[in-house]
């Protein structure tokens, strides 16, 4: 039977999600444990991947498995945190069907980028601090610019392996939180490296070294040489994945924001 297993991590100590050669990520840790536990060799497929030192608040993965009916979800749910790192918490466990994919069936996925402009120590692993506030009202004008459907081909990684790159943004501009900012952007897809590249120009308009038309003129370019640097891995979480109602239950809505972002 195949399920959908909803999670979340903190991605400090990870190189990403991926499984890579000779490397720690999410999802080696995730198949040794549920393997473990189920005892059997399991295979997971997550929703998207997130980058070294990039964390997840809600993640979705898929995997086949043949679970007793003796052994319920929320036990096998009780038992994976008792066997995954603390870094990594099991939320959700559910039956879906067969054909069901946590990436291709994901309808939506949003990310947050957390800027603070007031030194903490307990967030230098979850945030990027500034020691400058920037333009937030021009950054949102220049965030504006990409709500449609676009070529974030200006915002990829060289050779990102993609087939294409048009994602269609529902959502993308900043909003104030406790002593910083939260950059919060909700698309169909996104391409490698998009939202950090994103995050990390979008800094350049609230400093003023570009402008929100030159922002978008960026944007429909369609060429990575123009756009800024890529803003630091640990302010970036995936925060929600979307899917159809009839696929996943109501419980399995985002776990909400980590303890270590309560601060």
């Amino acid at each position: 039977m195949r399920y959908f297993l909803h999670l979340a991590y903190e991605g400090t100590q990870y190189h990403g999600w991926q499984v890579q050669p000779n490397m720690v990520t999410v999802q080696l840790e995730l198949e040794r444990r549920l393997s473990q536990v189920l005892r059997q060799p399991i295979h997971i497929l997550g929703s998207g991947r997130t980058d070294t030192g990039v964390h997840a608040s809600h993640q979705v993965a898929h995997f086949d498995a043949d679970i007793p009916q003796t052994l319920d979800e929320a036990t096998v749910v009780y038992r994976l945190n008792r066997a995954l790192p603390k870094d990594i918490a099991a939320r959700l466990l559910h039956p879906v069907p067969e054909r069901a994919h946590a990436r291709f069936d994901a309808e939506a996925r949003t990310y947050e980028y957390h800027v603070r402009l007031i030194p903490d120590p307990f967030s230098v692993n979850h945030s990027l601090y500034l020691d400058r506030a920037p333009d937030v009202a021009a950054m949102n004008e220049a965030a504006a610019s990409m709500i449609g459907s676009f070529d974030f081909t200006s915002f990829s990684k060289v050779k990102g392996g993609e087939n294409h790159y048009v994602c269609v943004c529902y959502e993308a501009g900043w909003h104030p939180t406790p002593g910083g900012l939260v950059f919060r952007i909700r698309a169909n897809r996104f391409v490698r490296g998009m939202v950090r590249l994103v995050v990390g120009t979008l800094l350049l308009v609230g400093r003023g070294k570009i402008t929100p038309a030159e922002f978008k003129a960026i944007l429909l370019a369609q060429s990575r040489v123009d756009a800024g640097g890529a803003a630091p891995a640990q302010g970036l979480f995936l925060s929600r994945v979307e899917y159809p109602p009839e696929l996943v239950p109501e419980a399995a809505g985002p776990v909400g924001m980590p303890y270590f972002m309560l601060r």
